[in-house]
């Protein structure tokens, strides 16, 4: 380390001016240490939170360097003796302004950051007209809700599965826009948010009739993902992932399959909700294989997605078991890469001591014959697609995508036999599943197996991504269980989700946990105040 503790007179002042000198110098190590060595450490930037010392270390080794930048003034306001806000007006070179806020501890060993906020503030650039990689219609409002209600203010993207009056569904292919009706009610799902008060923003693109989970649709594009440059959103919500987090939308209305919203809201940063199969009415909405599909939804913030799902959800009378157990299967958590797996550990460690909940090992029962299962869920979920759509593919040669013409041929060939030992499979291992999850508990394991592939990436590793995802986000879709998706995870300085799940019936209990989690902790306690 470069430069040492400053003399204890200096205060958190001095300690700050050291610590940008070591910025400048991209001492790594000298970072490190005037960052607090805690499990609750928190470093935000844009729309990503890193929660602990080691991500956060980890984040700092796989960047080149902070950009160079001018402190221009610096603001101080104590919180009590132990404890100080500093806010530092910065300038880049390239004329951008921007604002860092740290809260400063004093601890044994001297003063250390707690908390640390990084905003950038660009030159004004004319924002452009809509994106047609993100939105296939756009209004405001495309559909006005009404004038009260818990949504009142909050602007919805709807997949272009769903019915909005007035509209045709075109399912991410123009072939199939051209055919389509225009549809003369909205989607139950819609409805309901606009009866609570929502406004529609407009219809986001989908991968092709949603069969896929990248969100690089080759009519209309690959939408840019601002919490992870250069990276894919995820699909098959691609097109309402993108508008909520590029904040053109507050509120995603998408759907789960197979984890078209756990995969998005993992790779932008976002919170995201699959319902428990079935709680959510799906009239309106596209099929592409019932047994799996939900109507979920992704927000930015914790509360309006809780909010939202709650105008979704039936009213059952009664209050929700509350979660009262934290669980990990390493089996499964095993599945994903290195840098997840620590993640994973630290966001977990921390979600527990925020919460004051139990944190446990569980090993579901089975999941030795995880790849049976997932062979299962494939053929299921491809024979139910070609089902629905395999007579408008056969009337359409080349309409679809290569890759995704090809996930829907496997479904032509799944012969009746095949079928029902799939669906015997998928039926054991949901029991499995549900019965190793009583009633409280949230089984917590990564929502992908890493960040967001980058744009361009050959298709074979795409494809490999895919597959590996998938083997995480099926268990949930199998067993018809609602899972919560919430950004606190942090690997190579890209968003990853973590996700809990929970039995059917525990969608509120979830959302109240991703909820807690997210709200902010208060100042730190300062036992000499």
């Amino acid at each position: 380390m470069t430069d040492p503790d400053t003399d204890p007179a200096d205060g958190p002042l001095g300690a700050f001016w050291s610590y940008e000198r070591a910025l400048a110098a991209d001492d790594v190590a000298a970072l490190d240490h005037w960052f607090l060595d805690a499990a609750d450490t928190l470093r935000a930037e844009g729309t990503t939170v890193l929660t602990g010392h080691q991500a956060i270390a980890d984040f700092r080794r796989g960047r080149a360097g902070a950009p160079a930048r001018v402190v221009e003034r610096v603001h101080t306001t104590p919180i009590c003796p132990d404890a100080t806000v500093v806010i530092a007006e910065t300038r880049r070179a390239d004329g951008s302004r921007g604002l860092q806020t740290q809260v400063w501890q004093r601890t044994d060993a001297g003063w250390r950051v707690r908390a640390a906020h990084v905003s950038a503030v660009p030159r004004p650039v004319p924002e452009p007209g809509p994106d047609p990689a993100v939105w296939r219609v756009s209004g405001r409002p495309l559909a006005a809700g009404a004038p009260e209600g818990p949504l009142s203010g909050v602007d919805v993207a709807v997949k272009d599965l769903f019915a909005v009056a007035g509209h045709p569904i075109g399912a991410g292919n123009p072939r199939w826009l051209a055919e389509a009706v225009t549809e003369d009610r909205h989607a139950d799902a819609v409805q309901a948010l606009l009866n609570a008060g929502a406004e529609l923003a407009g219809i986001a693109h989908t991968d092709e009739l949603a069969f896929g989970l990248a969100g690089t649709n080759a009519h209309y594009g690959t939408p840019a993902n601002p919490a992870a440059p250069g990276r894919i959103t995820g699909g098959s919500s691609s097109g309402p992932a993108a508008a909520v987090a590029r904040g053109w939308a507050a509120l995603g209305l998408a759907t789960d399959t197979a984890g078209s919203i756990r995969v998005p809201a993992s790779y932008c940063g976002l919170y995201g909700w699959r319902p428990t199969h079935g709680a959510v009415p799906t009239r309106g909405l596209l099929p592409l294989a019932p047994a799996f599909d939900t109507a979920g939804l992704l927000a930015r913030d914790a509360d309006v997605l809780r909010t939202a799902a709650g105008t979704l959800l039936p009213d059952r009378g009664d209050a929700p078991v509350p979660i009262r157990v934290l669980a990990v299967d390493d089996r499964l958590t095993a599945l994903t890469e290195p840098g997840v797996r620590t993640a994973l550990e630290a966001a977990c460690r921390a979600l527990a001591l925020r919460t004051g909940l139990p944190l446990t090992r569980l090993a579901v029962p089975g999941t030795e014959r995880l790849d049976a299962w997932f062979r299962a869920f494939r053929t299921v979920q491809a024979a139910q697609a070609w089902e629905h759509h395999g007579a408008w593919i056969d009337r359409h040669a080349g309409a679809l995508a290569p890759d995704v013409a090809a996930r829907f041929a496997a479904g032509r060939d799944v012969t009746p036999a095949q079928l029902t030992a799939a669906e015997r499979e998928l039926a054991d291992a949901g029991s499995l599943i549900t019965s190793a999850l009583p009633p409280g508990t949230a089984l917590l394991l990564p929502a992908t197996s890493g960040p967001a592939p980058r744009v361009g990436a050959a298709p074979a590793d795409v494809e490999a991504v895919r597959a590996a995802t998938l083997r995480l986000t099926h268990l949930a879709s199998l067993a018809g269980l609602p899972a919560v998706v919430s950004p606190l995870l942090a690997v190579r300085g890209l968003p990853v989700g973590l996700c809990a799940l929970g039995r059917p019936g525990a969608d509120l209990s979830l959302l109240d946990l991703a909820a807690q989690a997210a709200r902010p902790e208060g100042l730190p306690r300062c036992p000499t105040a």
